[in-house]
Protein backbone atom coordinates (compact mmCIF):
# COMPACT_ATOMS: atom_id res chain seq x y z
CA UNK A 1 0.00 0.00 0.00
CA UNK A 2 1.30 3.51 -0.66
CA UNK A 3 -0.75 5.78 1.43
CA UNK A 4 0.00 9.16 3.18
CA UNK A 5 -1.53 10.83 6.29
CA UNK A 6 -1.22 14.73 6.33
CA UNK A 7 -0.31 16.19 9.31
CA UNK A 8 -3.36 16.43 12.12
CA UNK A 9 -5.55 14.13 9.59
CA UNK A 10 -7.75 12.04 11.25
CA UNK A 11 -7.77 9.27 8.49
CA UNK A 12 -9.86 6.17 9.25
CA UNK A 13 -8.85 2.76 7.16
CA UNK A 14 -12.22 0.49 6.67
CA UNK A 15 -12.80 -2.62 4.91
CA UNK A 16 -14.15 -5.90 5.89
CA UNK A 17 -12.51 -8.67 8.11
CA UNK A 18 -9.03 -9.70 7.06
CA UNK A 19 -8.89 -7.02 4.41
CA UNK A 20 -5.31 -5.75 6.31
CA UNK A 21 -6.34 -2.87 8.49
CA UNK A 22 -5.03 -3.34 11.31
CA UNK A 23 -2.09 -5.26 10.25
CA UNK A 24 -1.66 -1.82 8.51
CA UNK A 25 -1.87 0.03 11.43
CA UNK A 26 0.40 -2.83 13.93
CA UNK A 27 2.90 -2.30 11.07
CA UNK A 28 2.53 1.82 11.86
CA UNK A 29 3.51 0.71 15.63
CA UNK A 30 6.12 -1.82 15.21
CA UNK A 31 4.24 -4.90 16.13
CA UNK A 32 4.50 -6.12 12.78
CA UNK A 33 7.55 -6.62 10.62
CA UNK A 34 7.48 -4.83 7.06
CA UNK A 35 8.58 -7.39 4.44
CA UNK A 36 9.46 -3.90 1.94
CA UNK A 37 8.97 -0.42 1.51
CA UNK A 38 9.41 2.33 4.23
CA UNK A 39 7.24 3.93 7.23
CA UNK A 40 8.15 7.41 8.23
CA UNK A 41 6.43 9.34 10.77
CA UNK A 42 7.45 13.14 10.29
CA UNK A 43 10.87 13.40 9.07
CA UNK A 44 12.00 9.88 10.36
CA UNK A 45 12.51 6.56 8.92
CA UNK A 46 10.88 4.31 11.62
CA UNK A 47 11.57 1.06 9.95
CA UNK A 48 13.62 -0.26 12.36
CA UNK A 49 12.29 1.40 15.22
CA UNK A 50 11.17 -0.32 18.07
CA UNK A 51 7.92 1.06 19.26
CA UNK A 52 8.50 2.87 22.04
CA UNK A 53 10.52 4.64 20.01
CA UNK A 54 8.33 6.01 17.33
CA UNK A 55 6.36 8.79 19.08
CA UNK A 56 2.98 6.82 18.92
CA UNK A 57 -0.02 5.89 21.23
CA UNK A 58 -2.13 3.01 20.45
CA UNK A 59 -5.91 2.35 21.78
CA UNK A 60 -6.81 -1.46 21.59
CA UNK A 61 -10.04 -2.61 20.37
CA UNK A 62 -10.14 -4.60 24.64
CA UNK A 63 -8.41 -1.35 26.01
CA UNK A 64 -5.84 -3.63 27.68
CA UNK A 65 -5.75 -1.98 31.36
CA UNK A 66 -3.95 -3.69 34.05
CA UNK A 67 -6.57 -4.57 36.40
CA UNK A 68 -4.74 -4.32 39.58
CA UNK A 69 -4.30 -0.73 39.50
CA UNK A 70 -6.20 2.34 39.73
CA UNK A 71 -6.92 4.64 36.89
CA UNK A 72 -4.95 7.62 37.47
CA UNK A 73 -2.00 4.72 37.75
CA UNK A 74 -3.04 2.80 34.74
CA UNK A 75 -2.84 6.54 32.76
CA UNK A 76 0.50 7.16 34.06
CA UNK A 77 2.03 4.12 33.76
CA UNK A 78 3.54 5.22 30.63
CA UNK A 79 4.83 8.47 31.97
CA UNK A 80 6.30 6.26 34.78
CA UNK A 81 8.39 3.99 32.63
CA UNK A 82 9.69 7.11 31.09
CA UNK A 83 11.16 9.01 34.16
CA UNK A 84 8.96 11.61 34.14
CA UNK A 85 8.75 14.41 36.80
CA UNK A 86 5.78 13.44 39.67
CA UNK A 87 4.83 17.03 39.24
CA UNK A 88 4.41 16.56 35.28
CA UNK A 89 3.01 13.36 35.38
CA UNK A 90 -0.08 14.59 37.36
CA UNK A 91 -0.27 17.15 35.65
CA UNK A 92 -0.81 15.57 32.04
CA UNK A 93 -3.06 12.96 34.22
CA UNK A 94 -5.24 15.69 35.65
CA UNK A 95 -5.48 17.28 32.32
CA UNK A 96 -6.47 14.34 30.03
CA UNK A 97 -9.15 13.60 33.22
CA UNK A 98 -10.42 16.65 32.69
CA UNK A 99 -11.43 16.54 28.90
CA UNK A 100 -12.77 13.28 29.06
CA UNK A 101 -14.74 13.98 32.03
CA UNK A 102 -13.36 10.88 33.99
CA UNK A 103 -11.99 13.24 36.96
CA UNK A 104 -13.76 10.85 40.06
CA UNK A 105 -13.25 7.35 38.72
CA UNK A 106 -8.96 8.17 38.90
CA UNK A 107 -8.79 6.03 42.28
CA UNK A 108 -11.22 3.13 40.72
CA UNK A 109 -10.18 0.38 39.09
CA UNK A 110 -10.73 -0.74 36.29
CA UNK A 111 -13.34 -3.25 37.44
CA UNK A 112 -15.71 -0.88 38.82
CA UNK A 113 -15.99 1.06 35.64
CA UNK A 114 -18.22 0.46 32.86
CA UNK A 115 -17.18 -0.10 29.37
CA UNK A 116 -17.72 3.29 28.24
CA UNK A 117 -15.48 4.45 31.44
CA UNK A 118 -12.68 1.95 30.49
CA UNK A 119 -12.79 2.94 26.71
CA UNK A 120 -12.25 6.59 28.34
CA UNK A 121 -9.21 5.66 30.35
CA UNK A 122 -7.68 3.39 27.47
CA UNK A 123 -7.78 6.80 25.74
CA UNK A 124 -6.72 8.86 28.35
CA UNK A 125 -3.37 6.71 28.65
CA UNK A 126 -2.83 7.43 25.04
CA UNK A 127 -3.24 11.53 25.69
CA UNK A 128 -1.41 11.79 28.15
CA UNK A 129 1.96 10.63 25.94
CA UNK A 130 1.16 13.81 23.82
CA UNK A 131 2.36 11.46 20.62
CA UNK A 132 2.84 12.09 17.26
CA UNK A 133 0.45 9.75 16.16
CA UNK A 134 -2.78 8.37 17.71
CA UNK A 135 -3.48 5.08 16.51
CA UNK A 136 -6.75 3.03 17.29
CA UNK A 137 -7.74 -0.33 16.59
CA UNK A 138 -11.57 -0.84 16.70
CA UNK A 139 -12.14 1.13 19.73
CA UNK A 140 -15.81 1.44 19.78
CA UNK A 141 -16.67 -2.44 18.95
CA UNK A 142 -17.17 -3.67 22.17
CA UNK A 143 -19.89 -0.84 23.29
CA UNK A 144 -23.32 -0.78 22.74
CA UNK A 145 -25.25 0.82 20.13
CA UNK A 146 -25.86 3.92 21.93
CA UNK A 147 -22.90 4.33 23.47
CA UNK A 148 -20.94 4.07 20.44
CA UNK A 149 -22.70 6.85 19.02
CA UNK A 150 -22.21 9.16 22.01
CA UNK A 151 -18.17 7.96 22.02
CA UNK A 152 -17.60 8.74 18.56
CA UNK A 153 -19.07 12.66 18.85
CA UNK A 154 -16.71 12.11 21.85
CA UNK A 155 -13.45 11.48 19.80
CA UNK A 156 -14.34 13.71 16.88
CA UNK A 157 -14.54 16.78 19.36
CA UNK A 158 -11.23 15.29 21.07
CA UNK A 159 -9.60 15.31 17.78
CA UNK A 160 -10.46 18.78 16.76
CA UNK A 161 -9.17 19.80 20.22
CA UNK A 162 -5.71 18.05 20.24
CA UNK A 163 -5.18 18.56 16.90
CA UNK A 164 -3.48 15.22 16.56
CA UNK A 165 -2.50 13.01 13.66
CA UNK A 166 -4.73 10.15 14.15
CA UNK A 167 -5.30 6.65 12.12
CA UNK A 168 -8.28 4.85 13.03
CA UNK A 169 -9.25 1.34 12.03
CA UNK A 170 -12.77 0.07 11.76
CA UNK A 171 -14.87 -2.14 10.16
CA UNK A 172 -18.18 0.07 10.47
CA UNK A 173 -18.63 2.20 7.59
CA UNK A 174 -20.72 4.98 9.25
CA UNK A 175 -18.00 5.03 11.78
CA UNK A 176 -15.53 5.56 8.61
CA UNK A 177 -17.64 8.17 7.69
CA UNK A 178 -18.52 10.07 10.16
CA UNK A 179 -15.30 10.42 12.05
CA UNK A 180 -12.70 10.52 9.19
CA UNK A 181 -11.19 13.24 7.37
CA UNK A 182 -10.40 11.09 4.79
CA UNK A 183 -11.40 7.35 4.64
CA UNK A 184 -9.20 5.02 3.02
CA UNK A 185 -11.45 1.55 2.03
CA UNK A 186 -9.59 -1.28 2.01
CA UNK A 187 -10.11 -5.24 0.47
CA UNK A 188 -7.62 -8.07 0.40
CA UNK A 189 -4.66 -6.44 1.31
CA UNK A 190 -4.79 -3.29 -1.46
CA UNK A 191 -6.59 0.23 -1.02
CA UNK A 192 -9.60 0.46 -3.00
CA UNK A 193 -10.33 4.27 -2.69
CA UNK A 194 -8.57 6.92 -0.73
CA UNK A 195 -11.19 10.38 -0.19
CA UNK A 196 -13.12 12.67 1.68
CA UNK A 197 -16.72 10.78 2.84
CA UNK A 198 -19.23 12.09 0.61
CA UNK A 199 -16.78 11.75 -2.19
CA UNK A 200 -16.43 7.89 -1.62
CA UNK A 201 -20.63 8.22 -1.00
CA UNK A 202 -20.79 10.08 -4.41
CA UNK A 203 -18.21 9.03 -6.65
CA UNK A 204 -16.79 4.96 -5.56
CA UNK A 205 -14.36 4.53 -7.76
CA UNK A 206 -15.57 0.43 -8.71
CA UNK A 207 -18.29 -1.69 -7.21
CA UNK A 208 -16.76 -2.70 -3.89
CA UNK A 209 -16.38 1.08 -2.82
CA UNK A 210 -20.09 1.38 -3.95
CA UNK A 211 -21.23 -1.73 -1.92
CA UNK A 212 -19.63 -0.72 1.44
CA UNK A 213 -19.85 2.69 1.74
CA UNK A 214 -23.56 3.43 2.42
CA UNK A 215 -26.13 2.25 4.73
CA UNK A 216 -28.47 0.03 3.58
CA UNK A 217 -26.37 -0.96 0.90
CA UNK A 218 -26.19 0.66 -2.77
CA UNK A 219 -28.67 -1.83 -4.93
CA UNK A 220 -27.05 -3.57 -8.21
CA UNK A 221 -28.21 -4.82 -11.11
CA UNK A 222 -27.42 -6.33 -14.38
CA UNK A 223 -28.42 -4.41 -17.27
CA UNK A 224 -27.71 -4.62 -21.07
CA UNK A 225 -27.00 -1.43 -23.14
CA UNK A 226 -29.01 -0.30 -26.24
CA UNK A 227 -29.95 2.34 -28.09
CA UNK A 228 -33.10 3.50 -29.28
CA UNK A 229 -34.74 7.11 -30.98
CA UNK A 230 -31.88 8.46 -30.51
CA UNK A 231 -31.28 7.34 -26.36
CA UNK A 232 -29.22 5.08 -24.70
CA UNK A 233 -31.29 2.71 -22.52
CA UNK A 234 -29.84 0.46 -19.62
CA UNK A 235 -32.79 -3.07 -19.48
CA UNK A 236 -33.42 -5.98 -17.96
CA UNK A 237 -36.61 -8.08 -17.96
CA UNK A 238 -37.61 -6.01 -15.30
CA UNK A 239 -36.68 -2.57 -16.11
CA UNK A 240 -36.15 -0.31 -18.72
CA UNK A 241 -34.11 3.61 -18.16
CA UNK A 242 -33.03 6.12 -19.99
CA UNK A 243 -29.37 6.94 -19.39
CA UNK A 244 -28.92 10.52 -18.64
CA UNK A 245 -27.44 12.64 -21.41
CA UNK A 246 -23.95 12.98 -18.85
CA UNK A 247 -23.27 9.14 -18.79
CA UNK A 248 -24.71 8.33 -22.33
CA UNK A 249 -21.52 9.04 -24.10
CA UNK A 250 -19.49 7.09 -21.97
CA UNK A 251 -21.90 4.29 -22.08
CA UNK A 252 -21.83 4.33 -25.66
CA UNK A 253 -19.19 1.91 -26.39
CA UNK A 254 -20.37 -0.43 -24.02
CA UNK A 255 -24.01 -1.01 -26.64
CA UNK A 256 -24.70 -4.26 -26.56
CA UNK A 257 -22.86 -5.25 -23.10
CA UNK A 258 -24.26 -5.91 -20.18
CA UNK A 259 -22.90 -4.08 -17.56
CA UNK A 260 -23.69 -3.33 -13.42
CA UNK A 261 -26.33 -0.46 -12.80
CA UNK A 262 -26.28 0.98 -9.26
CA UNK A 263 -28.79 3.02 -7.44
CA UNK A 264 -29.24 3.92 -3.67
CA UNK A 265 -31.82 3.29 -1.77
CA UNK A 266 -32.80 6.76 -0.67
CA UNK A 267 -32.82 7.58 -4.24
CA UNK A 268 -35.69 5.68 -5.10
CA UNK A 269 -39.18 6.74 -3.98
CA UNK A 270 -42.72 6.47 -4.67
CA UNK A 271 -43.57 7.47 -8.09
CA UNK A 272 -45.70 10.69 -8.71
CA UNK A 273 -46.62 12.43 -11.87
CA UNK A 274 -43.94 14.70 -11.74
CA UNK A 275 -41.50 11.66 -12.83
CA UNK A 276 -40.85 11.68 -15.84
CA UNK A 277 -42.10 7.60 -17.13
CA UNK A 278 -38.16 7.27 -18.34
CA UNK A 279 -37.15 6.70 -15.14
CA UNK A 280 -39.84 4.65 -13.86
CA UNK A 281 -40.09 1.16 -12.08
CA UNK A 282 -42.65 -1.38 -11.44
CA UNK A 283 -42.28 -3.62 -8.62
CA UNK A 284 -43.72 -5.55 -6.15
CA UNK A 285 -43.34 -4.73 -2.28
CA UNK A 286 -41.29 -8.39 -0.21
CA UNK A 287 -40.63 -6.44 2.98
CA UNK A 288 -41.71 -3.39 4.90
CA UNK A 289 -38.80 -2.71 7.69
CA UNK A 290 -40.34 0.97 9.53
CA UNK A 291 -37.52 2.24 11.27
CA UNK A 292 -39.63 5.14 12.33
CA UNK A 293 -38.38 8.16 10.63
CA UNK A 294 -38.35 6.56 7.54
CA UNK A 295 -39.25 2.95 6.12
CA UNK A 296 -37.45 0.29 3.94
CA UNK A 297 -38.91 -1.68 1.27
CA UNK A 298 -37.47 -4.66 0.34
CA UNK A 299 -39.08 -5.04 -3.53
CA UNK A 300 -38.56 -7.18 -6.26
CA UNK A 301 -38.37 -5.85 -9.61
CA UNK A 302 -38.14 -8.15 -12.54
CA UNK A 303 -35.26 -11.09 -11.17
CA UNK A 304 -33.79 -7.65 -8.78
CA UNK A 305 -34.32 -7.53 -5.50
CA UNK A 306 -33.94 -3.84 -4.07
CA UNK A 307 -34.35 -1.92 -1.26
CA UNK A 308 -36.02 1.31 -1.40
CA UNK A 309 -35.56 3.98 1.66
CA UNK A 310 -39.25 5.78 1.74
CA UNK A 311 -41.16 8.73 3.64
CA UNK A 312 -42.44 7.29 7.09
CA UNK A 313 -46.00 8.22 5.67
CA UNK A 314 -45.98 5.91 3.03
CA UNK A 315 -48.76 2.92 3.31
CA UNK A 316 -48.10 -0.01 1.29
CA UNK A 317 -48.34 -3.95 2.35
CA UNK A 318 -46.29 -7.28 1.40
CA UNK A 319 -46.92 -8.36 -2.05
CA UNK A 320 -48.60 -5.50 -3.32
CA UNK A 321 -47.34 -4.13 -6.84
CA UNK A 322 -46.25 -0.53 -6.63
CA UNK A 323 -44.14 2.11 -9.09
CA UNK A 324 -40.82 3.49 -7.92
CA UNK A 325 -39.08 6.95 -9.36
CA UNK A 326 -35.24 6.46 -9.88
CA UNK A 327 -33.21 9.35 -9.42
CA UNK A 328 -31.45 9.85 -12.85
CA UNK A 329 -29.15 12.33 -11.72
CA UNK A 330 -27.68 9.61 -9.23
CA UNK A 331 -27.33 6.38 -11.75
CA UNK A 332 -24.32 4.24 -11.03
CA UNK A 333 -22.89 1.57 -13.35
CA UNK A 334 -20.06 -0.57 -13.63
CA UNK A 335 -17.75 -2.04 -15.97
CA UNK A 336 -18.36 -6.28 -15.50
CA UNK A 337 -15.21 -7.45 -16.06
CA UNK A 338 -13.20 -4.96 -13.82
CA UNK A 339 -15.90 -3.67 -11.66
CA UNK A 340 -14.51 -0.05 -12.32
CA UNK A 341 -17.26 2.86 -12.13
CA UNK A 342 -17.62 3.90 -15.78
Amino acid sequence: MNLQVRDKEFVVLVGPSGCGKTTTLRMVAGLEEITSGEITIGDRVVNDLPPKDRDIAMVFQNYALYPHMTVYDNMAFGLKMRKFPKPEIQKRVQDAAEILGIHELLRRKPRQLSGGQRQRVAVGRAIVRHPKVFLFDEPLSNLDAKLRVQMRVELKRLHDRLETTAIYVTHDQVEAMTLGDRVVVMKDGWIQQVGEPLELYGRPANKFVAGFIGSPAMNFADVTIGEANGAMWAENPGMRIKIPAAQADQLRRYKGQAVAFGIRPEDLHVATGADAQDNVIDAVVDVVEPLGSEILLDVKVGPTVMVARVEPTVRVKVHEPMRLGLDPERFHFFDNKTEAAI
